[in-house]
C-alpha cells in the first residue's frame, strides 16, 4: 500500500510538472486598454513579438477602448486566470476607485511588466497664438472657454494634466472626448481642438514633422528632444510639488494565474524590454524604461496610486477620498 501511495503521489507530480514547460499551448491575447495609434497601442505593438518569440508562440492583440479602459480591465477579469488573456494597459486603472469608475484597481491584477514611463507634453497646431505655456495661460484667460482640448475621459492623462494645471491657475477651457490619445491628436491635426495633454512620445513625430509644436513640457528639467523648450516649472515653480509625474504602460494578468504561468510571462517580457530594437524605440520617442516586475512592480504601483489619486482629489476631479480605500498621501 505504502509503494502505491508514493507511486501515485510520483505520478501526480509528474502530471502536474509539464505545465510550466507547455505554456502557451494556444495563442495569447492581449487586449490593448485604448486605441490604435496611442501611447499604450505604441508600447505594446513594439515589445509584444519580442516577447512572443521567447515564449515560443503568439500573442494576438486586440485595442479593446471604452470607459478610461473600464471596458478592457473587466472584460480580463471575466476571462479564465490562466494567462492567455493579457491586459496591455496603461496607469488609468489605478484612479478608478477614486473616480467612481469601479471598484478593481491593478490590486486585482500581477503585473507581468511595468514597461515604460512616459513623459506628459502639450501640443498645439503650429499656428497656434501661443509658444509656450506663459502665453496658452494668458490666452485661455482672456478667452474662457474658448480653447478646446483634446481628453480621454476621467482619469486618463489629459484630465490629470488639466487637473493639476488648474490647481495652481483657474483655466477655464472646453474638453472634447476621445477613444485615446491617438484618436486626439488625430483631431489636433485636423483643427477639432486647438490643444492636447500628450506623452511625448506618442506626439513627438508630428513634432518633428512640423504638424503641431509643444507649448509645455509638464516636468522638471529639459528633454533633449524638445530643444528650447522649458519644463513648465522654470515659470512656474509651484508646480515642482507634483512632478515629476507621468504616465506608465505595462503588461498585466488576473491576479489568480498560476505561478509558473506567471514565471514564464515575467521572463518573456523582461527579455522583450531588453530588446535593443524596443529600447532604441524608447530612447528615440522620449519614452523611459522601467521593465518592473515583481516587489519592485508593485511598489511602483503603490506610490503612483498614491501621489496621483490625492492630486485629482484635492483638485476637486474625485468623487469619493483615497481614505476609504486605505491609500495614503503622499
Amino acid at each position: 500500500m505504502k509503494h502505491m501511495l508514493i507511486s501515485a503521489a510520483v505520478a501526480m507530480t509528474l502530471a502536474a510538472a509539464p505545465a510550466f514547460a507547455e505554456f502557451p499551448e494556444k495563442d495569447i491575447s492581449g487586449i490593448i486598454q485604448w486605441g490604435a495609434g496611442g501611447s499604450t497601442d505604441l508600447v505594446a505593438r513594439a515589445v509584444t513579438p519580442h516577447a512572443a518569440q521567447v515564449l515560443g508562440g503568439n500573442v494576438i492583440m486586440q485595442n479593446m477602448t471604452g470607459g478610461v479602459g473600464v471596458i478592457a480591465m473587466k472584460y480580463i477579469l471575466q476571462q479564465p486566470a490562466d494567462g492567455y488573456t493579457l491586459l496591455i494597459g496603461a496607469e488609468n486603472p489605478q484612479l478608478y476607485k477614486v473616480l467612481g469608475l469601479a471598484t478593481e484597481d491593478y490590486g486585482d491584477f500581477i503585473p507581468i511588466n511595468i514597461l515604460v514611463r512616459g513623459v506628459p507634453i502639450i501640443v498645439a497646431a503650429p499656428d497656434a497664438p501661443y509658444n509656450n505655456f506663459k502665453e496658452l495661460l494668458d490666452y485661455v484667460q482672456a478667452n474662457p472657454g474658448k480653447i478646446k482640448i483634446g481628453s480621454t475621459g476621467p482619469g486618463g492623462l489629459p484630465s490629470v494634466v488639466t487637473t493639476m494645471l488648474a490647481s495652481e491657475n483657474e483655466m477655464q477651457m472646453t474638453a472634447v472626448p476621445y477613444d485615446g490619445d491617438g484618436p486626439a491628436l488625430t483631431a489636433l491635426l485636423s483643427g477639432a481642438i486647438d490643444i492636447m495633454p500628450a506623452v511625448l512620445g506618442a506626439a513627438l513625430e508630428n513634432i518633428e514633422a512640423g504638424r503641431m509644436k509643444p507649448i509645455a513640457l509638464i516636468d522638471t528639467k529639459p528633454n533633449d528632444l524638445l530643444p528650447g523648450v522649458e519644463p513648465i516649472t522654470e515659470a512656474f515653480p509651484a508646480y515642482e510639488k507634483y512632478l515629476p509625474w507621468g504616465p506608465f504602460f505595462g503588461v498585466f494578468v488576473h491576479k489568480d494565474t498560476p505561478e509558473d504561468v506567471v514565471a514564464k510571462l515575467v521572463d518573456a517580457y523582461a527579455k522583450g524590454a531588453e530588446n535593443p530594437d524596443f529600447v532604441k524605440l524608447l530612447a528615440d520617442r522620449g519614452y523611459e524604461k522601467l521593465s518592473l516586475s515583481g516587489d519592485a512592480a508593485r511598489e511602483f504601483l503603490d506610490n503612483w496610486q498614491s501621489v496621483s489619486s490625492w492630486l485629482v482629489y484635492d483638485g476637486g476631479m474625485g468623487k469619493r477620498s483615497p481614505e476609504e480605500f486605505g491609500i495614503p498621501r503622499p
